[in-house]
């Protein structure tokens, strides 16, 4: 399944705040680890509908992510 190009766009936004307000990160650097994460990969080739799970839980996921490259 594929997500409406400008809805993506607007999850993604919303993502990248919460991921940067839970890692305390500015929205520059959140943005950055979101675009070269494998969550982004993922998402934006609609692997399995990831971009309907919740802000949150993606916002998440990210953190995981984030700890596991630290």
């Amino acid at each position: 399944m594929s997500a409406n190009p400008i809805l993506l766009q607007m999850k993604y936004a919303r993502v990248v705040e919460r991921f940067a307000e839970i890692c305390h990160l500015s929205l520059g650097e959140a943005l950055d680890f979101f675009y070269h994460s494998q969550e982004y990969q993922l998402i934006s080739q609609g692997f399995s509908d990831l971009h309907c799970m919740s802000d949150e839980y993606l916002a998440e996921d990210l953190q995981e992510e984030y700890r596991k490259r630290a």
